[in-house]
């Protein structure tokens, strides 16, 4: 009996010692975990674009002499700012100064004849009137009265041609004038100018029916730069001219602009390959910075359609499929099903299922982080 004591006494004892080298030493240890607590604060609604916006601008002139010939004057480079009828750039005018010196004189020379076949054509009058008193006293014969009465006619019809000759030499000094502007290309607006791709001495062509040649310039007016974004068709019907927004862009990383949807388009576009999308126009609130932006740009809205303030949310990302969180309750994680309102891709509207004193699980890159597992927590943020 003694040795079977023994023995019951040895094998309690290394049971004993495997148990607690089992909830001790090869015991699973806590997983480590970082959490945060729900906090109130604002939550907003929003749609973003379903590509990359650009930056454009509404008022943006291709611009071409209307006339061919060589550049003599270039008054502007890429980049310029320019006003109103300024100058750009003038062709060689010597032909059409000469032929306006021409015209000019012409002129002089239709009126000298105007005056010259007039004052014949008023003698040839006095003289038909004179005839006919002599006629009536029978002293001139019908033959020579009709030869007085004829050239009379035939002098004021001289007199009329030459007024006509003045009217038309006059005209071709307005035609030849019109010519003379075309030789110079004024600004149409107020604006920068983008491209120039002409020298000085270069000759340009106006471009023929049917056959487009590029502009020799291109200007941007900087106060009328808008952002053009594609919205996903699924989101028309919440789109409206007034509706907040913000704006990124790539120029400006890390920083958003705050605007306004100027415009929605009343037509979804549907092009192959492609969602169909319809676009907006934003305007910035900051029209100094709009002016800076070049055209060409990229950028992203997000078109703010509802917003609370002062609620409870969390960062979206905390968030498990299905609108769950892991909360942490006595060193064991827990699913707790909530009741999402608002939500964007930064954070989400807490209606029920959260209190501030929980702790929400925001480490859930590891698979091991699961309902029932022993945590400990290793880190505390912020919900912002």
């Amino acid at each position: 009996m003694l040795k079977w004591l023994v023995r019951i006494v040895v094998l309690a004892a290394l049971g004993a010692a495997i148990y607690y080298a089992c909830v001790t030493y090869f015991a699973p240890q806590p997983i480590e975990v970082r959490v945060l607590q729900p906090s109130r604060g604002r939550v907003e609604s929003t749609i973003t674009n379903s590509k990359a916006g650009t930056v454009k601008a509404s008022r943006r002139a291709s611009l071409s002499p209307e006339i061919g010939g060589r550049i003599v004057k270039l008054a502007v480079r890429a980049g310029s700012e320019v006003q109103r009828g300024q100058i750009l750039m003038q062709l060689d005018d010597s032909t059409h100064r000469a032929q306006l010196e021409k015209a000019r004189r012409d002129v002089i020379t239709a009126e000298a004849r105007h005056r010259e076949a007039c004052l014949a054509a008023d003698q040839a009058r006095r003289e038909y009137a004179r005839h006919q008193e002599l006629a009536a006293r029978q002293i001139v014969s019908q033959n020579l009265l009709d030869q007085r009465e004829s050239r009379a006619q035939t002098a004021a019809a001289s007199c009329e041609a030459a007024d006509a000759m003045v009217a038309s030499a006059r005209a071709a000094i307005d035609l030849i004038e019109s010519e003379l502007r075309k030789t110079v290309l004024r600004a149409p607006f107020g604006g920068v100018v983008s491209e120039l791709s002409i020298e000085l001495g270069e000759y340009t062509t106006p471009s023929p029916p049917g056959l487009p040649i590029p502009p020799v310039m291109e200007i941007i007016d900087t106060t009328s730069i808008f952002i053009s974004a594609p919205m996903d068709e699924v989101d028309s019907a919440r789109l409206k001219a007034g509706q907040r927004v913000r704006t990124t862009i790539d120029s400006y990383p890390g920083k958003s602009f705050p605007g306004t949807v100027a415009r929605v388009a009343p037509y979804v576009l549907d092009i192959e390959a492609q969602n169909r999308t319809v676009e907006i126009e934003v305007a910035l609130d900051d029209q100094e910075l709009a002016a800076t932006l070049l055209p060409g740009t990229s950028a992203d809205v997000e078109v703010i359609l509802e917003t609370h303030d002062d609620t409870l949310r969390l960062p979206t990302a905390t968030l498990l499929e299905g609108g769950a969180v892991l909360v942490v309750e006595n060193g064991t994680l827990v699913r707790r099903e909530l009741q999402i309102g608002l939500r964007n891709w930064d954070f989400s509207e807490i209606l029920s299922g959260l209190s501030v004193a929980d702790r929400v699980v925001t480490s859930l890159d590891r698979i091991e982080v699961q309902p029932g597992a022993e945590v400990v927590v290793a880190g505390e943020s912020s919900a912002g």
